[in-house]
């Protein structure tokens, strides 16, 4: 993959969506198989991930249900799964969905956008974002943060994952198929204060240092939240 530099993705008034949910469904449809091969251990060779996992499963229990909205090729919905998790996965892209089905047939996928659940209020246990967000322009957090919260059931917890740093990453015809996208890094701080201003309260902040052998370039950040449960009368 080259990096360049960044580009801003602005909504067309005449479009069905904003460009930017365009753009990643465009470019996971066009790398899904390459994506789903080049990480196919992308969980096996992170230990601090799967143990974020498992504490993430352990605070949501084993009652009501969990959404991993950007499932990808649905590896980290499979693993929450093994946790005991009744957990379905999500995301813009087919081809992505396709992989998730496939190594997964038994487990439930859909398409659709993060920003527009069709999802009842107040009905999950919990929510994953992992590495999902990080290709929402910053304008679009405190809405996506917002219907985060509103498919949270009160007590239900959110876990974030997404690369640390202000520099942004555009990567352009990855593995040579004729598409780009930017990867979008965040200061965790930034993002608590944006969950925060969505309703949410901080349960834990963790950020590790990138590491050489998965060819990692910044920080990997995982923050973990909790909607509050609602007031007794």
């Amino acid at each position: 993959m080259t990096e360049t530099r960044d580009e801003t993705l602005n909504g067309d008034e005449n479009s069905p969506e904003p460009d930017f949910l365009t753009s990643t469904r465009t470019f996971y449809d066009a790398v899904a198989e390459d994506y789903a091969a080049r990480f196919e251990r992308e969980l096996a060779d992170r230990p601090l991930e799967r143990a974020i996992l498992q504490v993430f499963a352990e605070l949501v229990g084993g009652e009501g249900s969990v959404a991993d909205l950007g499932c990808g090729p649905g590896r980290t919905t499979a693993r929450l799964a093994s946790l005991g998790l009744d957990v379905f996965g999500l995301d813009l892209s087919e081809s992505m969905l396709a992989v998730a089905r496939r190594e997964s047939p038994g487990l439930r996928f859909e398409q659709g956008s993060m920003l527009d659940l069709d999802i009842p209020d107040g009905t999950l246990a919990g929510a994953l974002s992992w590495y999902s967000s990080i290709h929402t322009p910053v304008e679009q957090l405190p809405a996506l943060f917002a219907e985060f919260h509103r498919v949270l059931a009160p007590g239900g917890h959110l876990l974030l994952g997404f690369q640390a740093g202000d520099k942004h990453r555009h990567y352009d015809r990855p593995w040579g198929r004729p598409v780009s996208l930017t990867f979008r890094r965040r200061q965790p701080e930034d993002m608590v204060r944006l969950l925060a201003d969505a309703g949410f309260t901080l349960l834990s902040q963790t950020v590790r240092e990138p590491q050489d052998s998965l060819e990692e370039t910044s920080p990997q950040a995982f923050l973990i939240a909790r909607k509050p449960a609602a007031v007794a009368s």
